[in-house]
């Protein structure tokens, strides 16, 4: 019995890093844990940022982690994407759909314009078929259910954190997305 269950999890495991492994190769760039519940995508590389591990090692990151740990995630339950590739074009948005959907998130955060444009593209069909016109267009700070997903674009982050007003825009539209399980 127990075999049996280390064999699916192993299945299960060698799938996703398959999955991820191709989407790698055709020009996808991710990181984090692949298991988490919120994604973070990014469009815009802040100044010395790279597309690779470095895509959220700037102030942004630090301040998303923290913001994210302050929420109750655990410090390990996030991931990122980027909605452009390492040379900075950005994905197709079949490939951009495709990388979402591997990554299972409960949670999509569009950390900023060019993000939430590439996510309005590979979800267009769905995000029209919403009542709410804020959440059908990703207006920043509005809450839409997309194929199970929250999603939620900041709109700018990286850019607020040297207003302390838009820092605390920021801090009050991510408060709208705490653990699921939990008071809202």
């Amino acid at each position: 019995m127990a075999s049996e269950r280390e064999a699916r999890r192993r299945a299960c495991l060698d799938k996703a890093a398959a999955e991820v492994d191709g989407l790698v190769a055709r020009g996808v760039v991710m990181g984090g844990n692949a298991f988490s519940a919120v994604l973070l995508v990014k469009g815009e590389l802040a100044e010395g940022e790279t597309g690779g591990e470095g895509a959220f090692s700037g102030a942004d990151g630090t301040a998303l982690r923290a913001s994210l740990a302050k929420l109750g995630y655990a410090p390990e339950d996030w991931e990122w994407l980027l909605s452009v590739d390492a040379g900075g074009e950005p994905l197709d948005a079949g490939l951009l759909r495709e990388a979402v959907c591997a990554l299972d998130p409960a949670t999509v955060i569009a950390c900023d314009e060019a993000a939430a444009s590439a996510l309005r593209e590979a979800y267009a069909d769905e995000l029209a078929a919403l009542d709410a016109l804020e959440e059908a267009m990703l207006v920043p700070g509005a809450l839409a259910r997309v194929l199970g997903m929250r999603v939620m674009n900041l709109g700018g982050f990286a850019a607020a954190l040297g207003d302390p007003h838009e820092k605390q825009v920021m801090w009050a539209r991510l408060k709208r997305l705490p653990p699921l399980g939990e008071p809202i």
